[in-house]
């Protein structure tokens, strides 16, 4: 058996009010298109192939080379979506596995399920649905007297009888690809003017074909998204997923509904997560860690045995044993050697922090290469911007700067040197050597004894 993979991706999305197309809008860090392609890769023998529309340059470049690209160029329904696809598929897969981009909670577990049920049945087409209270607009699944599936109706077409069906379509099905292409031709049109993909399953029906069914056990996989409070329905979904997942490998969430995880983070065993922590994009967290309460990591890598306090991060690193907060900033290429300390309200941006190092609160180290043990006292900020461009900071190993110092770049300080309270440093310092005032001037040559 040769499998490919339809998606529907080219609806407009107009209930949700937005100049992004539907299925770029994001779920955990994922456009919900991530969602549906991801469920159906490890099960396809093809690329999957996406019918585009409505901004499908946009779909185009967010996707890129995870699946081949038709065009529906009118919007006349999903039959006619699915239509699109063949002459692409056509010959080269005997099943085709349909899906839609704007349901990314449906598991690829439950994808393979439908593959296998339909691999052992004699219908050319097995379909899915979920029993429950909430329609959220899909079609209707009638079966006869017998329990056999008798047709989908679609909500807009039901009659009162219909909509009082518990059972409803999910719109992801499994076909015989010979026999889709044929039975696609022959769908009516609707009175709306389109051609339903969901009338299908009557068509086999009509030709003597019992329709086999998967009926999902978890009916949030069903929920599909059509305004923005869908949108916020499937993130809660998702995020409950993803911290399950995370606690069942370890890492204990402390509130899992107040943290927030994002799909690709990545986290490792006895960690402990505080509410109100939000991790999110390529971020790495190690081992043994304590991220939280109210701490924000984006795109950044954290090592093992660290301690993150209502703080945030964005691209930058921090290696073992670090501590920080509360309220400090990382900013984008900020990095933390082993050991280094950050106090209250410390920021950081562009700089190198040795291992260590000790950076006092109510501090701005920025364009600033800082050696290993160097202390630097309360209030000290390196003036790295000129207002033409940034200049560099450099501190060697084992220097004190003092409380309130200004270090105004481009600055170097010697290993070992030390600057008085309240300094401002405008001219290099050699090792060694003790300065102070504003501007800062050499006071002496320190000795071992000084240490």
């Amino acid at each position: 058996m040769t499998l490919a993979s339809i998606i529907l991706a080219a609806g407009e999305g107009t209930r949700m009010r937005s100049k992004l197309p539907k299925v770029l809008h994001p779920l955990a860090g994922k456009p919900m298109v991530w969602y549906a392609l991801n469920a159906v890769k490890e099960l396809v023998d093809l690329p999957p192939v996406l019918v585009v529309g409505h901004g499908a340059e946009a779909v185009q470049a967010a996707v890129g080379d995870a699946a081949q690209y038709v065009l529906q160029a009118e919007q006349l329904g999903t039959g006619h979506a699915v239509m699109m696809a063949q002459p692409v598929l056509e010959s080269k897969a005997d099943t085709l596995l349909v899906t839609f981009a704007d349901m990314p909670l449906l598991r690829g577990e439950s994808l393979r399920r439908l593959i296998t049920i339909h691999a052992s049945s004699s219908s050319p087409v097995t379909m899915t649905s979920f029993i429950g209270d909430q329609a959220r607009g899909f079609g209707r699944v009638v079966r006869d007297a017998s329990g056999q599936v008798a047709a989908i109706v679609e909500q807009a077409d039901a009659t009162p009888e219909q909509l009082a069906i518990r059972e409803y379509n999910v719109s992801a099905y499994c076909f015989d690809a010979d026999w889709l292409w044929s039975a696609l031709a022959r769908i009516p049109v609707s009175p709306k003017g389109e051609y339903y993909l969901t009338d299908v399953v009557a068509l086999a029906v009509e030709g003597g074909y019992p329709v086999d069914s998967l009926v999902l056990e978890d009916p949030d996989e069903a929920i599909g998204l059509n305004n923005r409070l869908h949108l916020a329905e499937a993130e809660k979904v998702l995020r409950k997923r993803i911290n399950a997942g995370w606690m069942l490998s370890g890492v204990t969430i402390v509130d899992p509904e107040r943290t927030y995880i994002q799909a690709d983070v990545r986290i490792g065993q006895d960690t402990v997560i505080l509410p109100n922590s939000h991790l999110r994009g390529q971020t790495e967290i190690g081992s043994d860690c304590e991220i939280g309460p109210d701490t924000t990591v984006i795109d950044s890598k954290v090592g093992n045995h660290v301690q993150l306090i209502a703080s945030v991060l964005e691209m930058a690193e921090v290696r073992d044993h670090v501590t920080m907060g509360p309220y400090c900033h990382l900013r984008k290429g900020a990095v933390l050697d082993e050991g280094v300390h950050l106090g209250n309200f410390g920021e950081v941006k562009d700089s190198y922090l040795g291992p260590g190092t000790k950076m006092g609160h109510f501090s701005y180290i920025g364009n600033a290469t800082i050696g290993r043990d160097v202390n630097i006292g309360a209030g000290t900020i390196t003036c790295n911007y000129d207002g033409e461009k940034k200049n560099p900071t450099e501190i060697g190993d084992e220097v004190f700067i003092g409380s309130d110092t200004m270090l105004v770049a481009p600055v170097k300080i010697g290993d070992r040197s030390v600057t008085g309270a309240g300094s401002v440093v405008t001219k290099d310092v050699p090792d060694d050597t003790l300065v102070i005032g504003v501007p800062a001037k050499t006071i002496r040559k320190l000795e071992k004894s000084d240490k």
